[in-house]
């Protein structure tokens, strides 16, 4: 080995690996050549040297490991695979380099390890040197210290990670080495450079003197931040950055000093537990008697809380304890010290101490009544460190609780507080929403008496102006006078802000953006200024600020004008004397006008007012002295004035000054008064609430509201009170609910209801309903206390309102200026706020008392019981609380923990009820009471469970998410080994995470509890975890959750990184952020641009992928376009991919004829191998890939046959994706594919099988669905194979495996499958066993002891050797088969099984003696199954969607469920995704009722239909460039039939038109069926709303594009495969637009418009004929329910046109009831009888739902008998449903009609009842007969089947029942029959003339009802006369032209219209027409009869010849007159 020649011609990589070192020295030379030759980083080169980088490091020769070391950099440098390597290798650097000699070799690796951070593998690298630094050798550590140490000074602390180095760092201080200790002093030197003052304290500890050192060098370090030199490969930006700078001198250094990221000394010291080292006697000693021992115990805890970082845990009771001390001891000293206690325990624990800060809070500020100095400043640090553990926000109720405290000491430290609070506040964490009570609160004190209390009011104040601004300050500062304003700006100028630079640059960019508001009095009321006070800090900056400042100011303070706020500011105004006002108004109006103001003539005045009026309107804005004018109204005769022209002037004039002027509420109240007392007058008070509501604009509504409201209800004057409650209605409407006095309000509507005017009580109710619109349900608590007749008023009110939301503002507070975008803003956050705010509150803490608190902590559960319930009476009793609780939350903790679970759900009510009553103030308990909710989410019982679930959600509707997610909290409960917990945890979060926007940082320490959970032995949680992934990725991202995974162990690892990689590919999109505008603006703009948006993506996609064109072809969401539109960011490889879906464009498979009979041949004929084997050798693999590469697509081949696995999943998921659009090739290839999976079944990827099995269930359901069945080669060379997957150690795949079996029955025989699973009795699997023992018995059970082959006998005594085996489940199985067995065929069973031994046969007794099942039983079941073979049922492939698990993919495609809306919206291509109600809205917005209908004349109904010959479009020369495939084009034309533009739309369905024509083109429009319907019937709304209503649009170019969508659609109908791919929701929304097209009154008035409703009438009859029919009558079913809920908004026409297309489709329904899915229909009439119950239907006007429902029940059933029982398998709960219970009704009377029947029935006496029936039977059919004719509904029936019965049974005795009832019921009963007699003699005259009348009647299956609606029955049942009909006669003639009629006629609705036409074309003729006229007659007479008479009936309806004759001359004069 030693001689050169052996290694020199080896290859490079195997040189490196030689034993030689000459060998390897050479090898790494080479090595590094070559590395530097190679210029792509992802060459595959680089793979081979992966595992030997770590060799080049670790050479054991020092002159090989050298050149190694060279290499391993080179490499590191370059390869793109280099980053898997860096532990390895820098564990290799660390342990063989470091300890090197040479300083070449420490150098070399110092390098790589620098190299590897450079290639963003930092953590690895420093976790290695970290580990080094442990080591025994010095030298190791000293060389990992330097390597730290430069890493750090390159890369920075922001790369670098601190918390691990100065973890270590005293440590390295105490080593004995001193080289070590001082490059441990070189480091910590450097840490300090980066983190200065927080590395102090984790050094606190080491020696003195090393410190002291320390100290020194830190002096002499440079003040400005140090910077990066070396960056990441991902911050190459920053690189050049760095470059140019140091190119330029760095003189742009000093902008970026604030980029080094700010550490907090806390993050890097551990936490400290202190709670274990508590004394333990220290509860005992700290409620002591003697002081002596209380402060031994708080001393004791005062030396543990100075660990400045403490451990989280459950500190209640230790703050319980503290609380106790400082509130009620009374040693000063032990308060003191209980203080100094408490501060440091917040400081310690910082946020999670959030949780107790609410509970202390009250306490210390009351506490501040102490006056030593010593106990104040305790308190003083405690409620500041308390401060900085939460928000102001949660403190805010506690702090203004003591602002009005009679001690001016707590007063004092309160706003001292405040002021110490506020330094730490940004704008916006100071909102003004916080701002405003405690600005109020400050302002009172201000004014206080003691000085000390006025000064702290003054720093609270000014610290407040100084964080946000005196733009948001001015409107709190209104009212104070100028020597107090400068107090509080002087306090604001010494003010020092603890966020620095940040919070003065935001402060600066206040002041800079509302300069205007500081100048905001220098405008307005001129007029007026001389005499208003200065307006609120409206002088310049002062000179005090610094210079800096005032020179940022002055650059950005705008000129003087009047801001939106610095209006509300001069709103107060002072009053002007009457002669300062007459000036100001002398100066803008003439002189007579002033002159004339008060004359006694009216007609001066009324001139007076009109001079007046124009010099307003002449007069500038900012010159109109707003309140001298309104006084110089005011003046004599003022308000009194008598003449109502002048008061309107007045009032228009008041309303004109307060639009143009800046009005002040001064001015206001000069003339509220009068407006008030004008505002019921008859003639002005519209003009006095057009004033009121410009003031309201001008001063604000609530303002003026409450001034308003005031006023009215002072006088007595109802009138002006129910006027006033009137507008404020329509006021809040306007302007929205934002800032009124809810509670002044509540009171004024209290008084209003209570007045004895009815007028005034109805205008309350009615405001009380606008209220309710913004204040929900609490609005209601208000009023429990009224009479209950009231009460129900107030409830009727809110009742319309439920389900409204509430208008968008659209007037605002009016600005008198140009304002900033921010300030509006402002206004619309104030706006959107929380309306509860707004709500009275009750404190209750008064009433939470110690006694309360202790029973809730009784160890009795009874006397804890009665304390609840107190608690529950108390909140009952307030309603609405404020959020102070006392101690109540610690007790009621508690009680959420306790062992009586009733007691947890009461408290669990209990929260609930308090989260109503508290509203958003909740969240301050979140941490308290919240998160123990969560806890008991880990309950055992599910109904605790499901509580805590209700009332965590209703705590987060309150609180928000924020609060939950911030802090450990969450990821506590995480950790938490409870499966239930964590199942329900996790499932909570995956529903609430993908709704939030933006969550807190925090998030991120759930991450290792969720990978925890991912491998749980819990399945669920297993599953819940996994469906959390995505959600928690959506906000933490994949390369967070990565980082959080690679700090698992290696197995654990892989798992949770291959979890990740699938979640990654179903994140969620963060939902959008609201938009300031209002919804309808924001719906019309949003949605134009998202789909140009769409269309530029896909644009850009095809120049670079051409993807977006193939997957529009498929018609599919997601594929390529979706995943280039999720991740923008990343390289597309433009080539390959153009090349690939170039590749793929064409179909997976290639049908050969007789491919697959062929390769049964070859393989009988030993041609090929058998397919059959225990493991697959690779021939069998190559066999299948040459078998397959004739047939199967050559890029789905290289899938399926990759050695990747990732490659072999894509492939299933495009087989899955192609399956049902391709199942003839999947048919063709079916034993191909079955066997590559069977290949795939030995894979031992988990995710690979999964989704094998997915693929298989979506397989074989669909072949059971086309009637395939397997053949046997397919069954035997794949079903032993998956036979033996069901022993699978995973539940998950045996459940797969079991069901993919049961469903294999469906398409293999079962006696066959039998055979197969049998075999798999021989595995050695003891789980295989089992599951085909469970299997064996499935199949028994289901087709009976016939499918055990060979034979019974057989197969039972193989099944019971089972009975003996060594494990249990496989025993349990066996014996369970032969019980099932033995439910068939009874003590047969024994004989079967053969002998067993003694041990085994009381085994198998002790089972059957067990089971619950009875021989008798199931045999009576087991008959009724094979009476009733599987697959005989026409629908019984919907019961099996229904139970099997079907993929949502094919669910979506195949399943015809109910929920058809989503159907639809599944194939409607993204073009068409637009809100149609939107658009309609937009156009006649508020339009709701239907127009009049029309009356035709007789002379247009024989002009024919004209269709306009369709004309072809010149097609654009790049129109195939741009849609290159068939459905691309018909995609692109059929978008163009919804143009708004006329033209396009005809043009398109020109085109569309000529594809229909032709047969050979008919196919391409075959799966755009929905899409062309959504277009066209767009396009009749667009006419509809839009061009019919545009005057300006010539009405013929309507008609002309009514003809061509008629045309289409009539064509389209007539192909009946297009005709039926029409989904039922399409189907739903055409008949709805046809419907409303034929009520359309304004198409008469067009000259060609009869024929337009003439051609609808066609189309609806196509319609209804060729459409599926489960479609069809599915969507007028749901039509027919959403006509009826919306009666108000539609015509009854509406309502009566869809019920007669039903009764159209129900006389279709014998032609096709084998085509109709029964189970879908009767789970829609289910559902309308769920919503129109039968009592509901009663109360309707009209009677022809009820009676249309029936019909149609009764018609299914007569088609299909007591077997419509079977067809109710999709409803839920059908025991409950009414429509079960009225079909077993009819089964029961048909089969009680029926039973007595005899061949002689048919003879006129008929058989005597002695011979048929007994006494009894004949009485109970009688009474029920009688009970019939008794109800209301029923009477026809009951009278129909007494006539039966009495024609039967002729000697049946009804005297005894007529007997009984009145002589009146006597009488009805013999007319009934007598009509019913009539009736059927002349039934066949009858039902031949009402046969043809179309739509006219329901379908006369059932007599009672078609005899109701063929003969009209007359009111008293009487026959009518001749004279009826004579008349009737008359006005037929009438209306044909034979008689003269001068009357004019109203107009009929063109119902009549819908009648079936002879011929289904449109052409005409003579014999057309009169084919035509005969339907048109009969249809228009019985219309005729049902509208211009009540019902009545007759004998005949006979009709006299001669009409038809005239008609017939008529129409001969017509035609001659044409010609």
């Amino acid at each position: 080995m030693g001689d050169e020649s052996e290694w020199i011609k080896l290859p490079i990589d195997q040189k490196c690996e030689h034993k030689v070192w000459k060998a390897r020295l050479n090898g790494y030379e080479e090595a590094a050549k070559l590395f530097q030759k190679i210029s792509d980083e992802k060459s595959p080169e680089w793979s081979k040297y992966l595992g030997l980088i770590k060799k080049f490091v670790t050479d054991s020769n020092a002159v090989a490991q050298l050149k190694g070391l060279e290499a391993a950099l080179v490499y590191v440098g370059n390869a793109h695979v280099a980053g898997k390597t860096a532990g390895e290798v820098v564990s290799g650097v660390v342990n063989k380099v470091f300890n090197q000699p040479k300083v070449r070799a420490k150098e070399l690796g110092m390098e790589i390890c620098l190299m590897y951070m450079e290639i963003e593998k930092t953590e690895p690298v420093q976790e290695e040197l970290v580990k080094g630094l442990d080591n025994k050798n010095p030298k190791i550590i000293v060389a990992c210290i330097e390597t730290i140490r430069k890493a750090l000074g390159e890369f920075g602390s922001k790369i670098v990670q601190l918390k691990p180095i100065v973890k270590v760092l005293p440590k390295l201080f105490e080593s004995r080495e001193k080289a070590v200790r001082d490059e441990a002093k070189l480091l910590a030197v450097e840490v300090y450079k980066w983190i200065r003052d927080a590395l102090r304290p984790p050094l606190q500890n080491i020696n003195s003197v090393q410190l002291k050192e320390l100290e020194e060098e830190w002096v002499k370090l440079p003040t400005s931040a140090p910077k990066q030199s070396r960056f990441l490969r991902s911050q190459q930006d920053l690189k050049t950055k760095f470059e140019q700078q140091q190119a330029t001198g760095d003189e742009e250094g000093d902008d970026e000093e604030d980029d080094a990221p700010v550490v907090d000394a806390y993050e890097l010291l551990e936490p400290v537990e202190i709670l274990l080292k508590l004394p333990k006697d220290f509860y005992d000693k700290i409620e002591a008697k003697k002081w002596q021992e209380r402060k031994e115990a708080l001393e004791a805890l005062e030396l543990l809380v100075k660990n400045p970082r403490l451990e989280s845990g459950d500190y209640s009771d230790v703050v319980r304890a503290l609380k106790k001390v400082i509130g009620k001891d009374s040693n000063v000293l032990l308060v003191a010290l209980g203080a100094k206690c408490l501060a440091g325990l917040a400081a310690g624990l910082r946020k999670k101490f959030q949780t107790y800060a609410g509970h202390v809070m009250p306490t210390l500020l009351e506490k501040f009544k102490e006056k030593k100095p010593q106990v104040v400043q305790a308190l003083q640090e405690a409620v500041d460190a308390v401060f900085l553990t939460t928000t102001l926000q949660n403190l805010n109720e506690d702090v203004l609780a003591v602002m009005d405290n009679k001690n001016p000491s707590i007063k004092q430290q309160a706003a001292l507080f405040l002021a110490r609070s506020f330094c730490y506040c940004t704008p916006s964490t100071l909102p003004k929403s916080l701002l405003k009570p405690l600005c109020a609160a400050l302002l009172k004190q201000i004014n206080d008496s003691a000085l000390e209390v006025r000064d702290a009011a003054f720093e609270a104040l000014g610290t407040a102006l100084k964080v946000v601004g005196e733009r948001i300050m001015n409107p709190f500062l209104a009212d104070i006078d100028k020597l107090k304003l400068e107090k509080i700006k002087e306090s604001s100028d010494k003010v020092e802000l603890v966020h620095g630079k940040k919070s003065n640059a935001s402060k600066e960019a206040n002041v800079g953006a509302t300069g205007k508001g500081c100048l905001a009095s220098s405008s307005g009321d001129k007029a007026d200024a001389s005499a208003t006070r200065t307006g609120v800090l409206s002088k310049k900056p002062s000179a005090s600020k610094s210079a800096g400042a005032s020179k940022k100011m002055k650059a950005v303070v705008p000129p003087s004008g009047p801001s939106g706020k610095g209006k509300k500011v001069a709103d107060v105004k002072e009053e002007l004397s009457i002669d300062l006002c007459e000036e100001q108004a002398a100066a803008v109006l003439p002189p007579t006008c002033l002159q004339q103001l008060d004359s006694s003539n009216w007609k001066e005045r009324l001139a007076s007012m009109e001079e007046f009026q124009k010099g307003v309107e002449v007069t500038e804005k900012k010159l109109l002295p707003c309140q001298a004018l309104v006084r110089m109204l005011a003046k004599k005769p003022g308000w009194k004035e008598t003449n109502f022209q002048v008061m309107q002037m007045k009032l228009h004039i008041v309303a004109l000054i307060a639009q143009k002027g800046n009005f002040s509420r001064t001015s206001a109240e000069v003339v509220i008064d009068g407006l008030v007392d004008k505002i019921g007058d008859i003639k002005c008070g519209i003009k006095a609430k057009e004033a009121l509501t410009a003031i309201a604009a001008a001063c604000s509504l609530p303002w003026t509201a409450e001034q308003v409201v005031a006023m009215a209800f002072a006088q007595k004057n109802p009138k002006n009170q129910s006027e006033i409650l009137n507008w404020l209605a329509a006021a809040i409407k306007e302007f929205g609910f934002a800032g009124l006095n809810v509670k002044a309000f509540i009171s004024h509507v209290k008084t209003a209801l209570a007045a004895t005017n009815p007028a005034v009580r109805i205008s309350a109710v009615a405001l009380l309903g606008v209220m309710y619109l913004y204040m929900g349900a609490p609005l209601r608590m208000f009023f429990e206390d009224e009479k209950p007749a009231l009460l129900s008023q107030i409830d009727a009110e809110f009742e319309k309102m439920q389900g409204q939301t509430p208008p968008a503002a659209i007037r605002r507070v009016a600005k008198h200026d140009a304002d900033e975008e921010e300030t509006s803003e402002e206004q619309d956050d104030e706006e959107n706020g929380n309306v509860q705010d707004l709500l009275p509150r009750t404190d209750i803490g008064d009433k939470i008392t110690s006694d309360l608190v202790t029973k809730l902590g009784d160890k009795n559960w009874k006397i804890r019981k009665e304390g609840l319930d107190e608690l529950c009476t108390i909140l009952n009793e307030a309603k609405l609380i404020q959020p102070n609780i006392g101690d109540l939350p610690g007790a009621l903790k508690g009680r959420l923990n306790d062992s009586n679970k009733i007691l947890v759900q009461q408290t669990l009510a209990i929260l609930q009820q308090m989260a109503t009553a508290m509203g958003p103030n909740i969240r301050q308990h979140v941490k308290n009471l919240g998160i123990p909710i969560i806890t008991v989410l880990g309950d055992s019982k599910n109904n605790v469970r499901a509580a805590a679930l209700t009332t965590l959600n209703l705590w987060v509707e309150k609180t928000g998410m924020k609060e939950w997610l911030d802090g450990d909290d969450l990821a506590e409960e995480l950790k938490k080994e409870n499966p239930f917990l964590r199942q329900e945890l996790l499932g909570w979060l995956a529903e609430k995470l993908p709704t939030l926007r933006t969550v807190p940082t925090d998030l991120v320490h759930c991450l290792p509890h969720l990978y925890s959970c991912l491998e749980d032995r819990n399945g669920d949680v297993r599953k819940k975890a996994q469906d959390a992934l995505p959600t928690f990725m959506m906000h933490l991202g994949y390369e967070k959750m990565q980082k959080a995974a690679n700090k698992l162990k290696p197995a654990s690892k892989d798992q949770v990184m291959t979890a990740l990689e699938k979640a990654q590919a179903v994140v969620p999109a963060k939902p959008v952020a609201p938009t300031k505008t209002s919804s309808k603006s924001n719906a019309g703009a949003a949605r134009p641009v998202g789909a140009a948006s769409a269309r530029v993506n896909c644009a850009s996609a095809n120049d670079e992928t051409d993807s977006c064109k193939s997957e529009a072809k498929k018609g599919k969401s997601t594929g390529v376009a979706s995943k280039l539109k999720s991740a923008p960011n990343k390289k597309v490889p433009i080539k390959p991919n153009v090349k690939d879906d170039d590749d793929r464009s064409g179909p997976l498979f290639i049908i050969v004829p007789n491919a697959k009979e062929q390769r049964v041949k070859d393989e009988r004929a030993l041609k090929v191998l058998k397919w059959n084997f225990t493991t697959p050798r690779d021939e069998y693999s190559e066999q299948l890939k040459t078998q397959m590469s004739s047939c199967v697509a050559k890029w789905l081949q290289d899938e399926m046959f990759h050695s990747d696995f990732h490659h072999h999943i894509k492939a299933l998921t495009v087989l899955l994706e192609h399956l049902e659009s391709e199942i003839e090739g999947t048919v063709a290839c079916l034993d191909l594919i079955l066997r590559w999976l069977t290949l795939r079944f030995f894979d031992t990827n988990t995710t690979v099988l999964m989704k094998v099995l997915e693929y298989l269930k979506f397989l074989f359901t669909l072949l059971s669905k086309e009637d395939y069945h397997l053949t046997e080669n397919e069954a035997t060379s794949f079903i032993p194979y998956l036979i033996n997957k069901v022993g699978e150690p995973k539940d998950v795949i045996r459940k797969d495996v079991r069901s993919i079996l049961n469903t294999l029955c469906k398409v293999y025989p079962a006696s066959k499958m039998f055979n197969l699973v049998m075999d798999g009795l021989k595995s050695k699997n003891s789980k295989q066993r089992a599951e085909c023992l469970e299997e064996l018995g499935s199949l028994i059970e289901v087709h009976d002891l016939n499918v055990c082959q060979p034979t019974p006998a057989k197969a039972l005594k193989e099944i019971a050797c089972q009975i003996g085996d060594r494990d249990t489940s496989v025993r349990n199985a066996a014996l369970n088969t032969v019980v099932t067995v033995y439910n068939i065929c009874g003590d047969q069973v024994f004989k079967l099984i053969g002998n067993l031994s003694e041990k085994e046969m009381s085994m198998l007794e002790e089972r059957i003696k067990r089971s619950a099942k009875k021989p008798s039983t199931v045999s009576v079941k087991q008959e009724e199954k094979t009476q009733r073979p599987p697959g005989t049922n026409q629908n019984a492939g919907i019961s099996r969607k229904g139970c099997e698990d079907v993929p949502s993919k094919l669910n979506q495609a195949r399943c015809n469920n109910a929920q058809s809306a989503s159907e639809s919206t599944h194939t409607i291509p993204r073009e068409f995704q637009l809100d149609l109600d939107k658009i309609e809205n937009d156009n006649h917005a508020g339009r709701c009722e239907l127009p009049d209908l029309v009356q035709h004349q007789l002379d247009e109904l024989y002009e024919p239909v004209c269709i306009p010959e369709p004309k072809n479009r010149s097609v654009s020369p790049h129109y195939d460039e741009m849609h290159g495939t068939t459905d691309s084009t018909i995609n692109f034309v059929v978008s163009q039939v919804a143009s708004s533009d006329i033209n396009t739309s005809i043009q398109a369905l020109a085109q569309i038109d000529e594809v229909l024509r032709q047969e050979s083109k008919v196919d391409a429009m075959s799966g755009h069926i929905d899409q062309f319907l959504i277009a066209t019937f767009m396009q009749l709304r667009l006419i509809y709303n839009t061009h019919m209503a545009d005057e300006k649009l010539n009405k013929s170019e309507i008609l002309k594009l009514y003809s061509c969508i008629i045309g289409n659609m009539i064509t389209l109908f007539q192909i009946e495969p297009l005709a039926k791919e029409a989904s039922m929701g399409v189907l739903k929304d055409l008949m709805h637009g046809l419907i409303l097209l034929m009520l359309d009154s304004r198409l008469e008035d067009l000259d060609e418009g009869p024929q337009v409703i003439r051609s609808i009438n066609l189309l609806m009859v196509k319609v209804l004929e060729k459409s599926d029919p489960t479609n069809i009558l599915s969507s007028l079913i749901v039509l027919l329910q959403d006509s009826l809920l919306a009666t108000p908004n539609n015509s009854p026409k509406f309502s009566e046109l869809i019920l007669k297309c039903l009764w159209r489709v129900i006389r279709l329904l014998p032609n096709n009831i084998n085509d109709v899915n029964v189970d879908r229909i009767l789970l829609d009439l289910h559902n309308f009888m769920r919503v129109f119950p039968k009592e509901r239907l009663k109360q309707m006007k009209c009677d022809l739902p009820m009676r249309t429902q029936k019909t149609l029940l009764h018609a299914l059933y007569k088609l299909l008998g007591p077997k419509i029982m079977d067809h109710l398998t999709l409803i839920e709960n059908k025991n409950e449903s009414e429509l079960e219970a009225h079909l077993r009704r009819v089964i029961k009377h048909s089969v009680g009609l029926s039973g007595g029947k005899t061949d002689s029935e048919t003879e006129k006496g008929g058989s005597t009842i002695e011979d048929k029936e007994s006494k009894a039977k004949i009485s109970e059919t009688l009474a029920e007969i009688f009970k019939k004719i008794g109800s209301k509904e029923n009477t026809r029936e009951g009278l129909a089947e007494l006539y039966e019965y009495r024609k039967k049974y002729s000697d049946a005795d009804i005297e005894p029942f007529l007997r009984k009832s009145s002589q009146f019921f006597q009488n009805y009963i013999e007319r009934g029959l007598r009509l019913v007699e009539n009736e059927r003699e002349g039934k066949g005259r009858i039902s031949s003339s009402s046969s043809s009348a179309g739509f006219s009647s329901p379908p006369d299956e059932m007599p009672y009802v078609a005899s109701s609606t063929s003969i009209p029955p007359s009111g008293n049942g009487e026959e009518l006369g001749p004279a009826v009909y004579l008349e009737r006669l008359k006005i037929l003639r009438q209306r044909c032209g034979l008689e003269n009629n001068s009357k004019h006629e109203e107009r009929q609705p063109p119902t009549s219209l819908l009648s079936k036409p002879a011929v289904p074309t449109v052409a005409s003729s003579s014999e057309l027409l009169h084919n035509k006229l005969t339907h048109l007659r009969d249809s228009r007479e019985c219309t005729q009869e049902q509208e211009s008479h009540p019902p009545t009936q007759s004998n005949s309806s006979t009709t006299s010849a001669t009409n038809l004759d005239d008609l017939k001359k008529r129409l001969e004069r017509i035609k001659s007159s044409r010609k």
